[in-house]
């Protein structure tokens, strides 16, 4: 009989009445069954959050950094139980699970870090004016209240880190949602925290149903919201509540760039090994994963047989065999939907190099060069193991064809040239440039965010604990400065 999950409600585990069956994309066994909360406990959830929010952003920071680097810690030891865990519900090839749980104890790690050092206040003299003598501004940062988290399926687990970590580092309680397809995973770091003298109601997880949403995203006792997701589900939040602080992370259409001057058979080589893996890796379902590959004429014909060789070396196949390196996309409606992408694509008149074939949940990785502008794929965030190749003639159009995407999350450069580095940097209307790689590269603990519809705001440990907080100054008169 399989067991039910059960989740954590302010701090404590419960059930409700009914449960969510997670089943895995591979082979559609049933994974776990994850208990779903009523909308009453819903409600006490986010009413003891709301309490307990005056208290919270009073606990010491030895407190929460003790929590933090405990859930860390936590994570190592359970670190091969946890990754199989997301690979059974998630598809998500073992080896790439295993990178998953590594990056989320590193998020913890750096929260506790960070924890220990916030707000240790910025002074400022005012005394530069007359009528500011004798006076000093004290500024500190102070949590804006409770945080609604919505995360996605494809990070099931460091992307709820994202959400947890940072607000537990400022003190500000939190209710995670984890994704339907995926709960599991998130209420791991239920868990963990459950271990530790965290205040009861500083934070809950909760597998919402996704129907339940707007209720949880309207409620005015949570100001702050940071989601993960789609662009249309993710300006649909910030358009209902105005007055709200968002932050959303909305994907993207990768591009990876390769100019004139990476043009030895080793940076070839290399630029293809890299673009192959990081546009099939997670099954493609990364909002940095590489969609569209750019090249420069003068390596383009030397190029693309060398990415087409590598994408098809790609290993496929069950997510829980160490050598797979490609497993299932989430679902079944998943693949049809890149399936018909790749179809509308070739049948107006894109070129079919390698794959374009679907096997249930799986879709084979593809490559598609000649591209017409105006297909779906061409436009749109494919989340799929798929990219397409461009030529182009010089910097300026490669560059160019980069910002045409309405999308803005992370581009890749392949160049050696110091200058060319620096005009991507200020050219690309992306929110994260990668120079000598492919745009798939992600530090936990950098900014992480886009621009256009790739969306709002920046994650990154210390970058999501300044957007959950805001400035508050203290003017203190009459000393002797």
């Amino acid at each position: 009989m399989t067991s039910i999950h059960a989740f954590w409600l302010a701090g404590r585990q419960t059930t409700g009445e009914t449960t969510l069956d997670v089943t895995s994309p591979w082979d559609g066994r049933l994974v776990g069954k994850a208990a779903v909360p009523t909308d009453a406990q819903v409600e006490e959830a986010v009413a003891a959050a709301y309490a307990v929010r005056d208290e919270f952003a009073a606990t010491p920071a030895h407190v929460r950094a003790a929590a933090l680097s405990h859930v860390s810690n936590r994570l190592v030891e359970r670190t091969e139980e946890i990754a199989q865990l997301i690979s059974a519900e998630n598809g998500k090839p073992i080896k790439w699970a295993r990178g998953e749980v590594g990056r989320a104890v590193s998020v913890f790690r750096f929260a506790a870090e960070e924890a220990r050092r916030f707000n240790g206040g910025e002074a400022q003299r005012l005394d530069t004016d007359a009528g500011g003598q004798g006076r000093l501004a004290l500024t500190r940062r102070f949590p804006k209240g409770v945080v609604l988290g919505i995360a996605p399926f494809n990070f099931p687990l460091n992307l709820c880190a994202h959400k947890i970590a940072p607000a537990i580092a400022v003190g500000a309680p939190i209710i995670l949602k984890p994704a339907p397809a995926t709960p599991l995973s998130g209420l791991i770091i239920g868990e963990l925290l459950a271990e530790t003298e965290l205040p009861a109601g500083s934070w809950s997880v909760l597998p919402v149903a996704n129907d339940k949403m707007p209720a949880l995203v309207q409620d005015e006792r949570m100001p702050v919201i940071s989601f993960t997701g789609s662009d249309k589900v993710g300006y649909a939040i910030m358009d209902s509540v105005p007055r709200k602080h968002c932050t959303l992370e909305l994907g993207g259409n990768g591009a990876a760039v390769v100019l004139d001057d990476f043009s030895s058979e080793e940076d070839l080589d290399w630029a293809a090994s890299r673009i192959a893996t990081f546009s099939n890796y997670q099954g493609g379902q990364s909002c940095i994963s590489v969609q569209r590959v750019i090249a420069d004429a003068t390596v383009y014909d030397r190029l693309v047989p060398r990415i087409v060789k590598a994408v098809e070396a790609q290993v496929t196949g069950d997510p829980s065999d160490p050598a797979t390196e490609v497993g299932p996309l989430v679902n079944e409606d998943a693949a049809k939907r890149v399936e018909s992408w790749v179809d509308e694509a070739v049948n107006a008149g894109a070129k079919l190099l390698a794959g374009g074939k679907r096997d249930g949940a799986a879709y084979a990785p593809t490559v598609l060069a000649d591209v017409p502008a105006d297909v779906t794929i061409a436009c749109e965030e494919v989340f799929g193991p798929v990219l397409t190749l461009k030529k182009v003639d010089g910097e300026a159009e490669a560059y160019a064809a980069v910002n045409e995407s309405k999308y803005g999350l992370q581009a890749g450069v392949f160049t050696h040239d110091l200058q060319t580095a620096f005009r991507a940097h200020r050219d690309l209307e992306v929110g994260g440039v990668v120079i000598g790689d492919a745009p798939s590269y992600r530090a936990d603990q950098m900014p992480y965010g886009g621009v256009k519809q790739s969306g709002v705001g920046r994650e990154g440990v210390a970058f999501a604990m300044a957007d959950y907080t805001y400035e508050r100054v203290m003017v203190m008169t009459g000393l002797a400065l």
